[in-house]
């Protein structure tokens, strides 16, 4: 390309509403440096359609053929949650550099063997938490870096969305060998991906949860209070019991209080900086953004492909790709056990570890305190 960077070759792997409703637009967007050269879906029809509609030169039903065949630089991965660990890993030992949906995998397990298909240098898998990548988002991360807004001391992370009974009828979904859990695992762990990344390590969890009103395995709303490194306290509830929909996170700092307000993106305007009483007006204009950059899958794409041109690890990657899946364990064991638990508990030999429900803990009846 005119300015050095490099052009990729990109297959995407399963093709339902998120490979064309955000990643096709995404690459569309990243100005030539990635082309879809393959697609593959378990349903061939679906498979064939998809390619017809966007272009696309190759379809496959078979993950395998498509890889040895088109050998392709970077593969998106778009399936149902419970064969992430497979094609990430069959992908990373052909070579290919890997943007995986959320949730990542089904377990901190299954995401630790998978940094052993890594190598220095790549390729690399990052995992597809665009919120981190608005504009406002990466000021306030650079304020709190700097302690421009004082030390981080009360926060809010509520995800409530609502999702009916329809919504379960697919047959992977409200499962935990499929899923990999509720709300918790499948919605509310952008916002934790979100709040992670600006308030950095969490300490310890207690939480509860329970499955009022959905026909479905896991959970359907919980609740957690989670203490941080630095001391900050935060509520985290994740719903999909919730007819007023929000994501919502509140950020109180012993000089400001931020806020974002929104649904599935974010641009400045949803969000609301608000200085402490007495803090000059020119120091609080100081904080906003410069620019207005929506949180989104273009975004990150870009910081992706910028990463493969430099050969390094690309964030939300690695040790810090897995913080949210951590913090979503710890609240299942805390849950379920109706114990609190510390960070450093999720090792292996924890029950947890390999198995988000703890191998079956979690079923019918009385679960910390909450009552089916």
């Amino acid at each position: 390309m005119p300015d050095g960077r490099k052009q990729y070759r990109v297959a995407i792997v399963g093709t339902g509403a998120i490979a064309g409703g955000r990643h096709i637009p995404a690459i569309q967007a990243q100005d030539g440096r990635a082309k879809v050269v393959a697609v593959v879906d378990v349903d061939g029809d679906r498979a064939a359609a998809f390619a017809a509609e966007w272009g696309v030169e190759h379809s496959y039903t078979d993950l395998d053929t498509m890889l040895a065949t088109d050998q392709p630089d970077l593969a998106i991965i778009c399936t149902p949650p419970s064969v992430h660990h497979a094609g990430v890993q069959a992908c990373l030992r052909a070579g290919a550099w890997v943007w995986c949906e959320k949730p990542p995998v089904l377990s901190l397990a299954e995401y630790d063997g998978l940094m052993a298909d890594e190598r220095d240098g790549g390729p690399y898998v990052g995992y597809v938490f665009q919120h981190r990548f608005g504009s406002a988002a990466r000021t306030l991360r650079e304020h709190i870096a700097a302690g421009a807004l004082g030390r981080p001391l009360v926060g809010i992370c509520h995800t409530l969305w609502y999702r009916d009974d329809a919504y379960y009828e697919v047959p992977w979904r409200g499962k935990w060998e499929t899923e990999g859990g509720g709300p918790t695992m499948g919605h509310g762990i952008h916002q934790m991906d979100l709040m992670l990344s600006l308030l950095g390590d969490w300490r310890e969890v207690r939480a509860m949860m329970g499955t009022l009103d959905r026909r479905i395995a896991t959970e359907d709303v919980s609740l957690a209070a989670v203490s941080f490194e630095s001391g900050a306290l935060v509520s985290v509830v994740n719903s999909v019991l919730s007819p007023r929909e929000v994501s919502y996170l509140r950020f109180d700092f012993s000089e400001a209080t931020v806020e974002v307000s929104h649904l599935y993106g974010y641009d400045n305007s949803h969000w609301t900086w608000t200085p402490l009483r007495g803090v000059a007006e020119e120091r609080a204009a100081g904080w906003l953004p410069t620019t207005d950059v929506r949180s989104s899958h273009n975004v990150q794409l870009a910081e992706f492909l910028d990463s493969m041109d430099r050969a390094e690890r690309p964030a939300v990657s690695g040790a810090d790709g897995r913080r949210s899946l951590e913090l979503i364990t710890g609240l299942y064991q805390s849950a379920i056990t109706g114990s609190p638990v510390n960070r450093a508990e999720l090792e292996p030999g924890n029950p947890f570890y390999a198995q988000l429900d703890g191998g079956g803990r979690y079923s019918a009846g009385i679960t910390a305190g909450v009552t089916r």
